[in-house]
């Protein structure tokens, strides 16, 4: 677009928090920024906070992408017997930060409530692991979960994958997988603002450049990152960016959120919109003047309540059905 589209204001709990946090949150990241943001990550969920929940954790190494090692964690209530409801959760972090740790905190009442046994997975970031490390390793991490079900106390038949940002899109990417692959199953996938499609053509795309948590130059450099040259061609798969995906069918009942206000609000939009026209069963909630990760980074808010205990709800009824 020549000419910058006007865009939809911020909410104004949400912009509040924007402004008090602006040193926190640098606008149009670049990929020389990369090591300062993976230097200033911290562990989201710690074994104190673990275990004040009265729950447990086990590190597991796997065979990710190629037979290389890769860990994924479990974690589950203390008190977990039989075969309840399974969670994968693949972190978010723009292809090229965060740990399997990121963001947990959106999953954690799940297993509370739902004694669910959680699996997350520590896929390798671009950009030293492009396409398709990071989504191969997180098939990889789901193909480990669902052959070894029974011994972790997981129900086959109720398991789902969930993940924000870009663990958003690597979800849909592995449901993408396991669909076309014949396996694991999936009961439902849970996409939190989902990264979705590298062409950065939507008009949400363009509103959103210099201005937000993730803007549009953010967004261009994590795509760079996973797909170098590749990044805007048709030499593109549907698994690395599943907005390309122009056959959707077969897919599990899908949960989509994202805020008016970020670069993803259209292709998350269209995403759910390409699963109705294929038969597909989808429940979107675009959140008015919702930055990206609002949930996360103003939990306090009325409309980040809203939006927790619209994803709550949609997962009890999946996890209990």
């Amino acid at each position: 677009m020549s000419v910058k589209p006007p865009r939809p204001p911020f909410d104004p709990e949400l912009e509040a928090v924007l402004a008090a946090l602006a040193d926190q949150f640098p606008v149009g990241m670049t990929a020389e920024m990369i090591p300062q943001l993976r230097a200033s990550d911290v562990r989201a969920l710690t074994d104190e906070q673990l275990a004040a929940d009265d729950l447990t954790r086990r590190d597991v190494t796997i065979p990710g992408y190629g037979g290389d090692a890769i860990t994924v964690s479990v974690i589950a209530r203390r008190d977990h017997r039989g075969a309840g409801p399974g969670i994968f959760h693949t972190h978010g972090g723009g292809m090229v930060t965060g740990d399997r740790f990121a963001a947990l905190g959106q999953c954690v009442p799940w297993v509370l409530e739902h004694d669910a046994v959680l699996v997350t997975v520590e896929y390798r970031l671009a950009p030293e692991h492009p396409d398709p490390y990071p989504v191969e390793d997180c098939y990889a991490g789901l193909l480990w979960t669902a052959g070894h079900a029974a011994e972790l106390g997981i129900d086959p038949a109720r398991l789902i994958i969930a993940g924000p940002s870009a663990g958003g899109g690597l979800a849909a990417g592995t449901a993408l997988l396991a669909r076309d692959r014949k396996g694991p199953e999936l009961a439902g996938q849970v996409l939190m603002c989902p990264m979705l499609d590298d062409r950065n053509l939507t008009t949400s795309s363009y509103q959103f450049d210099g201005v937000g948590v993730w803007d549009r130059g953010s967004n261009l450099m994590g795509w760079t990152a996973l797909l170098g040259d590749r990044r805007g061609t048709e030499d593109v798969s549907v698994y690395a960016a599943p907005a390309r995906a122009t056959d959707l069918s077969g897919l599990p009942p899908t949960f989509i959120d994202v805020g008016s206000a970020e670069v993803f609000r259209d292709e998350d939009v269209a995403f759910a919109t390409g699963l109705w026209r294929d038969g597909g069963e989808a429940e979107l909630h675009v959140w008015p003047g919702g930055f990206h990760g609002f949930d996360m980074t103003a939990p306090h808010t009325a409309v980040a309540q809203a939006a927790v205990a619209a994803r709550n709800a949609w997962v009890a009824r999946i996890l209990e059905s």
